[in-house]
């Protein structure tokens, strides 16, 4: 995986988890390797410390007749969650940075390519509304 798609997927997970208080929520687990480097997972770690997090949905109310009730608005974090679903699906070669030089040096397992899409599937519920969802 890229460098820029980690750090994609990670700031997503990062701004899914700031969201307001909702209907439901999904937890997700996050800890740091001893390379430093923090992961987020919906399981958490085998051994070691890590924090769970709650990802919580809220839906808006909006009003028929204002015209963003015509033409939803998708959030940045839904287009960025759709588009990483559309890559993890895509089944190309995807790269990752594993000793943390910043420069992909590895190539993502299809175990680290699931948990990836689990995690954009969960970002993508969270913060894409019913209006502009589409199944992947």
């Amino acid at each position: 995986m890229t460098r820029a798609l980690r750090t994609a997927l990670l700031a997503t997970a990062v701004l899914a988890l700031g969201t307001a208080p909702a209907a439901f929520a999904d937890e997700l687990y996050q800890w740091k390797d001893a390379n430093g480097v923090t992961h987020y997972s919906q399981t958490p770690p085998a051994q070691g410390k890590y924090q769970a997090r709650s990802i919580q949905h809220r839906a808006q109310a909006i009003d028929a007749g204002t015209p963003e009730a015509a033409a939803p608005v998708e959030s940045t974090q839904c287009t960025t969650a759709r588009k990483n679903i559309e890559l993890l699906q895509s089944g190309s070669r995807l790269q990752m940075d594993s000793d943390g030089d910043g420069k992909a040096d590895r190539d993502l397992s299809d175990n680290e390519r699931e948990k990836q899409l689990q995690i954009a599937q969960t970002v993508a519920r969270v913060n894409c509304s019913s209006a502009t969802a589409k199944t992947p």
